[in-house]
């Protein structure tokens, strides 16, 4: 990595260190960063709410599989149907058949969009072990979110994948295996989620938790906010499959779509929202 007049050459080694055949890749480190930031803070606000800790520990190993498994078929049914499909093992393990034969590759291709949804499946199913209310745990996660996808995203950049168009700004990057000088889109969405995430604790810590805002509100002002800005950012990227050709909005742009009317609806709809959440809670009372 060094810096030209006009351009950042980006080729960093993409594992940290290797020790034999056994490689620590940079992404996997940062997932795993991300996610136990993540526990930190959701830890904190379960403490804060008077939660017993075993149940935080039941949500981590849900939110962890949610998260993992949504990603990986949202990633081989929204944007390579085609060969996984026909390779369903390789949707499920973390191989792939080479003319050398079976390789352990890593999952490569994992989908925020897929992982959102397989993390909302999860949560629902954890409410209904541990008789909380959905709309309080989707708030609590909603919280800690936006540090997770900041993280995954400079996996992203350590890997130089998932890269922006060509451009002239004097901070664009040169990645190995691409032509010209290209925006760090990469960059650009981890900024922005670190940010969200400021605004996420400060929302908490100012108004949340002392009942100032409704239930739901986290949540819907974190999957607005990632989502209107991945919307928006999904024009200075590089087409990342052949699909996408012609289209006028890509993939990842339809699939926001419905994330950011889904905020924005959890955002405004306060007195919809606590009469869904009282449903809940009697319904979970009923069970206890």
């Amino acid at each position: 990595m060094y810096s030209t007049l006009l351009a950042i050459v980006w080729n960093p080694d993409e594992a940290l260190f290797h020790i034999g055949g056994f490689a620590l890749r940079y992404y996997s480190l940062l997932w795993a960063i991300g996610l136990i930031l993540a526990y930190l803070v959701v830890r904190k606000v379960y403490e804060d709410m008077k939660i017993p800790s075993e149940k935080m520990e039941t949500l981590f190993i849900y939110a962890f599989f949610g998260i993992l498994i949504g990603a990986r078929l949202g990633h081989c049914l929204f944007y390579e149907p085609q060969y996984y499909l026909s390779h369903p093992i390789e949707m499920i393990l973390p191989i792939r058949n080479t003319p050398a034969g079976w390789k352990l590759t890593g999952y490569e291709g994992l989908a925020s969009h897929g992982g959102t949804i397989g993390i909302i499946i999860a949560l629902w199913l954890y409410v209904r072990k541990t008789k909380l209310n959905f709309i309080d745990v989707i708030d609590y996660i909603g919280v800690a979110t936006p540090i997770t996808a900041c993280c995954i995203r400079l996996g992203n950049l350590m890997n130089g994948e998932i890269v922006g168009k060509v451009t002239d700004v004097p901070w664009a990057f040169y990645f190995e295996g691409y032509e010209g000088a290209r925006h760090p889109a990469q960059l650009y969405e981890a900024i922005a989620y670190l940010l969200f995430f400021i605004l996420n604790i400060w929302l908490y810590n100012r108004y949340y938790r002392k009942g100032k805002l409704h239930k739901g509100f986290m949540f819907g002002v974190t999957i607005f906010t990632i989502f209107l800005f991945r919307f928006f950012v999904e024009f200075y990227k590089d087409v990342q499959v052949d699909f996408e050709h012609g289209m006028v909005l890509n993939m990842g742009q339809w699939l926001s779509i419905p994330f950011i009317i889904l905020g924005l609806a959890f955002m405004i709809g306060g007195k919809w929202l606590d009469k869904l959440y009282n449903k809940l809670e009697i319904k979970t009372n009923k069970k206890k």
